[in-house]
Formats: C-alpha cells, structure tokens, sequence
C-alpha cells in the first residue's frame, strides 16, 4: 500500500464543497516569539470539530456500496465524530467503539450524530481491535481512524489547500498521533513544493514515532501516561502511515504535556481559538522551541501551524486555564496561621483587601497541620493582576505579621 499525490487529488472529489476549507489566520504572539512570520491552519473549525472528517468522507465514497449495510471503527474521539457525520450524509448506520475513559464530549458528539457509541477497553488501539471484530461478525465495513490509503488521502486534501492559500509557505506544524494526517500533508505538498519543511510533532506522553521512525518499524510506546492530547494517543503506528512520514516527513518532534497546556491557553487568549491538546502541539513546539525556524522561514516565509481539532470538555478548558493562571501569577493560594480569636480573619481579610487582590475562595485547615491549640490555619485563593503584584501581596501579609506562604 501506498498513497500519491494523484491519490489526494481524487480524494478531494468526495471532500470538497462537504469539508469545510478551513481559514488561514495569522498569529502575532507566535511569529513574535518565533522571529518569523506564522499563521494558523484552523481545522479546529471544521465541521464535528476536526480534520478527521476528511478521511472519513473519502473513505466513504471509496467504499461505495461497500458500506450501505453499515460502518464500524475505532477512536479516541473525532475519528467517530468524522466518520458518524458523513455516514449521516449518506444514511448509512455507525458503529462506534471508543475507549472507557474518552471524552465525554467527543462520545455524546458521535452519539448526537446518530452513531452507536460503545465503550471499550483502556486505548484506542483495544477501541480498533473491537471494532474490526464487530466488523468481521456483522459483515460491516470497517473504517480505520489512520492505516488506510483512502483515510490518508482524504486528510492530505488539507495539505493542497495549504499550497492554494499559501504561496510562501515553508514549514509545516502537523500534530502526529497514528499519523494519518502527516503524512497525507507531507505527500500532498512534498509533490508540488519538495522544498516545504514538514514537521510532526508527538506528545512525550505518547510518542512512539521517533523510536519507529529509526527502526522503520512500528513500534509500541513504552510510556503512554494520561494526556491533554488524547486524539493523538496512539501507541503504535500503523504500516502505512510509518511508511510515508519515513518518506516524506522531514522531522519529528516530542513536546512535554506542560507546554501542551500553555498552548491551549495562549491560543484561546490570543487567537480566541478553543483548540484541543492534540491540536495544540504544533504551537507547544514554536513555545517551547522544539522547532526553530529555517532560513528559508527567515527569508520570507511562513510557518504553518496545523490546529487539527477543536474538540475538548468544557471542564477540561477550565482546569488548562486555571493552571495557567496559577503558573502567571495571576491566581494564589496561600497559607497562614492565625490566633483562633474573634476578628482575626477580618483583620487578615482586610490586609488582603488594601493590596487590590480579589479574594476567590478562604478555608479554615484544622486537620492534617500542627497546630497550637488556639491557632487556625487559613487557605486564600486570591485573584491578582500577575507575578509582580502577587509578591506585593504576600510582602504586605508579612508586614503585617503574618507568615504566608504560597501553595504550589
């Protein structure tokens, strides 16, 4: 198996005027801090929220009748969603196998679209087995979320776009999970622009590609530890996929799950883009300078970013913003010790006042501390301007004559 550029440009019959073409917006904050000029290929907004829907409805006409009777497949999340949207189009029954611990906005998306929603096993990989053996007893017709010429040629059909709307484009930034969409990109482009730099990138959490890159065999990933980007929590590689980012992938890079999260923040801050963790990477690589620009990206050219989804718990967002609040300054915890005396917590709450910081949360601690008997101890979760004013507060505690400290 393989997959050309003729192949993308055939897959792009069934994708476009269906998939949406998503915009290209530029990013001040990251050609900033990168030096170079870069821009955003925002798949987050594509339609069910990610670029899986390109494969899914290539991979469907492909089938043709083939899959009248129904569909089956395994994913972590926006492959389901993908695939029970354009199986909607067509009328056509989904079957979706997806594993326990998914999120639950990526399961009630799938089911919401008309697919059966299955929860099974604790990976994507134990969601595939299923669902190819559910395939194989039915008689269904099984999509695989990335191991498939017509999956990866569908999701190449963003590269052309990328060559349409970019004439000076010079590296490319495309999130690696199974590798589907990395290597339809790089097979796309390669073709008509060899010159172009295409980068993967992998979470350390989950990263089999560089130990299956050297060996040029897939390999399972020693270490897979829970992850902000569960869409491309992938443990092994597929054939095909480790095959064409062999080929025609330039680099790949392992971003640490921290700079995940700042990602998604400076993204949802600056860009008022709400992008998942597994679309994020490629930002978290240009944070953490993982990648660094080229010269031909010095010369005048762009560096892509590919935001490949969107799709994330309300409640997930919030703790990644949280966090970042607390890692900028911005939100304190501190704790003190006071006489268990009346007045004593207005008196501290007052010295917290006069600083300007906004009071969030206040706790009595009794237990689990060494306390004297007529001592409290108190938690504040205080809301403050950042770092600088955050240090005022606690000196103005402590000039007060209370030992603060900062909870990390």
């Amino acid at each position: 198996m393989t997959v050309t550029a003729a192949d993308v440009q055939r897959a792009r019959a069934a994708v476009e005027g269906i998939a949406r073409h998503t915009p290209i917006l530029p990013s001040a904050t990251l050609s900033d801090h990168a030096g170079v000029d870069v821009v955003l290929k925002a798949e987050s907004l594509q339609r069910t929220g990610a670029f899986k829907v390109r494969g899914a409805l290539a991979k469907l006409a492909a089938l043709g009748d083939g899959c009248s009777a129904g569909v089956v497949l395994g994913s972590a999340g926006n492959h389901a969603q993908g695939t029970a949207w354009a199986a909607a189009q067509l009328g056509v029954p989904c079957v979706v196998y997806m594993p326990a611990d998914s999120s639950i906005q990526k399961a009630e998306g799938a089911a919401d679209l008309g697919a059966d929603v299955r929860l099974e096993g604790d990976t994507v990989e134990d969601a595939v087995a299923a669902a190819r053996a559910h395939a194989q007893e039915h008689g269904l017709a099984f999509v695989h979320p990335f191991d498939d010429p017509d999956i990866v040629a569908g999701q190449g059909t963003l590269g052309l776009e990328l060559l349409e709307d970019l004439p000076n484009l010079s590296t490319v930034l495309v999130p690696v999970g199974g590798g589907g969409l990395c290597s339809g990109i790089a097979v796309a482009v390669k073709a008509a622009r060899p010159d172009v730099r295409i980068v993967g990138v992998q979470v350390e959490s989950c990263a089999a590609f560089p130990e299956s890159l050297r060996t040029r065999s897939p390999v399972t990933a020693t270490t897979v530890a829970p992850t902000l980007a569960d869409g491309i929590a992938v443990k092994r590689p597929g054939e095909l996929t480790l095959a064409l980012m062999a080929e025609h992938v330039d680099e790949l890079v392992v971003v640490p799950e921290d700079d995940v999260a700042e990602a998604m923040v400076l993204l949802l801050e600056k860009a008022k883009l709400v992008v998942e963790g597994a679309g994020a990477v490629g930002a978290a690589a240009l944070l953490g300078r993982q990648v660094v620009p080229s010269p031909r990206d010095r010369d005048g050219g762009s560096i892509c970013v590919v935001l490949s989804g969107g799709n994330v718990d309300a409640g997930t967002l919030a703790l990644v913003a949280r966090r970042h609040e607390t890692e900028v300054g911005r939100r304190v915890v501190l704790f003190t010790r006071l006489p268990d005396r009346p007045g004593s917590l207005a008196r501290l709450l007052d010295c917290v006042a006069q600083t300007g910081a906004n009071l969030l949360d206040v706790d009595h601690v009794r237990e689990g501390v060494d306390l004297h008997v007529r001592e409290t101890a108190i938690q504040l979760v205080l809301e403050t301007r950042g770092s600088e004013h955050a240090d005022a507060v606690q000196r103005a505690i402590a000039s007060a004559g209370y030992a603060a400290r900062v909870v990390r």
